[in-house]
């Protein structure tokens, strides 16, 4: 389907679109947003990517009921124009106009209404939070996408209520405003003040649907690594000294790198996107490449670096971290303990022979996860415990079995739902069409 049409005087018609910001852009401005990275704006490409339907439903009704205007607020005031303030034209260069523009409007957020300043800037991030508790219950996404753009909480658990929004938007059956919460970082599996999830708040109040989709959402980080994962597996290559310093590392540190890799698989999945839609574009140079993550400012240094250097990884050595976080993780959630010293300056390893090449989570860490880059090949030293055992080679292969079977699954489901998709995407092509002739930027 097409989606959009190219103009050597304005900007393409939008192909891509950035969930968090309920906005649609084109090729050469999504550039300009994969480089500010996920936590500015998680971009995804209409018709290349995989959409849930509800999420695809959820960015069409932000971009057609007006949430580049939450962005853009003070842009509208006329006296911003007559002081010289404005919105780049369409025909002006991405570099450095529109980048800079872009930047300002959602990495700096220069343009969002601000609130009057208040002493204790934590009563303003808890008002704004409960209004975001009570506006989740209605259909109002724009409301709610507004509130969160000034601070407010998606997890934020209300004192006296005993829930946060996401319990009241499933208890609603309010399916997108459960989608931008989770989006924001509403965990699925938060518990109320009587140790109920969302998803039994949906399953009492008969929303199966909106529970399903919470239970989706709440595995989906190990879900979309043990799809990534399929077909890129080579058991052989498995590098059993940096599986176990891996092991060493305590809950918070393994969920940083779970999520890191997370962010890694996404930044490499759009990659391919992009080079299989950009053969036609003459606007693209090598300026737009993303080679690795951007930086965090949240994130510690040594956390950023570890980040950047999940890119070295070929796709052999990428799909032997995932295969290992994945088991690690099956291991942790079942509460099972490790048959070998988990004291990684007992696991026989020189600190000077990196397995996992410095992947770090942060400065206070009392053991790292290494690996070999690009340049390095596995010596045989390095594998203490030699080959895999056979019970190790069964588990995963059950586990892929398993995955590729619920992904079957999906696909079933899929098929059924193909029409709404294209049904949506259709309506997207108009929205886009309908509210203005170029992308938000």
């Amino acid at each position: 389907m097409q989606l959009y049409r190219k103009s050597s005087k304005v900007c393409n018609y939008p192909g891509w679109a950035s969930i968090n910001r309920g906005v649609l852009i084109c090729d050469e401005c999504c550039s300009v947003h994969r480089s500010l990275g996920r936590h500015i704006s998680i971009v995804k490409h209409l018709r290349h990517s995989g959409w849930p339907p509800t999420l695809l439903q959820m960015v069409q009704t932000l971009a057609s009921n007006g949430a580049n205007s939450i962005w853009e607020h003070s842009l509208l005031d006329p006296a911003q124009v007559q002081s010289g303030r404005r919105k780049p034209n369409p025909q002006d260069k991405v570099h450095t106009a529109k980048s800079e523009f872009i930047r300002a409007k959602y990495q700096m957020l220069a343009f969002v209404h601000k609130l009057p300043c208040r002493d204790d800037d934590g009563v303003t991030t808890k008002d704004l939070s409960k209004q975001l508790h009570s506006s989740v219950r209605t259909g109002s996404l724009e409301t709610c996408l507004r509130l969160l753009s000034l601070g407010a909480q998606a997890n934020f658990f209300h004192p006296e209520k005993g829930t946060t929004p996401l319990h009241v938007a499933a208890k609603a059956g309010q399916i997108l405003q459960a989608e931008l919460l989770v989006v924001y970082g509403a965990d699925p599996g938060a518990l109320d003040i009587n140790r109920r999830t969302p998803m039994d708040y949906a399953r009492q109040a008969g929303h199966v649907d909106l529970a399903e989709r919470l239970v989706e959402c709440q595995y989906e980080l190990t879900d979309r690594l043990a799809f990534y994962l399929c077909g890129r597996l080579d058991l052989s290559e498995l590098a059993k000294a940096a599986k176990k310093k891996l092991q060493a590392l305590n809950n918070r540190l393994f969920e940083e790198l779970a999520m890191d890799v997370y962010d890694e698989v996404d930044r490499r999945e759009n990659d391919a996107v992009w080079l299989t839609t950009q053969n036609h574009s003459t606007l693209v140079t090598e300026r737009s490449a993303v080679p690795f993550l951007p930086v965090n400012p949240e994130y510690s240094a040594t956390r950023n670096q570890g980040r950047q250097k999940l890119a070295r990884f070929n796709a052999r050595e990428f799909a032997t971290l995932i295969i290992d976080i994945l088991s690690d993780a099956k291991r942790r959630q079942q509460g099972k303990g490790l048959s070998s010293p988990t004291d990684p300056l007992d696991l026989g390893i020189d600190d000077d022979e990196h397995d996992y090449d410095n992947v770090a989570s942060d400065e206070d860490t009392d053991s790292e996860l290494t690996t070999q880059n690009n340049n390095n090949t596995m010596d045989s030293s390095d594998l203490s415990d030699g080959p895999i055992t056979l019970q190790e080679y069964l588990e995963v292969k059950k586990a892929l079995a398993s995955s590729e079977a619920k992904v079957q699954q999906l696909m079933k489901v899929n098929n059924n739902l193909s029409e709404e998709v294209r049904r949506l995407q259709k309506e997207v092509r108009f929205a886009s069409t309908d509210t203005n002739s170029f992308c938000y930027f």
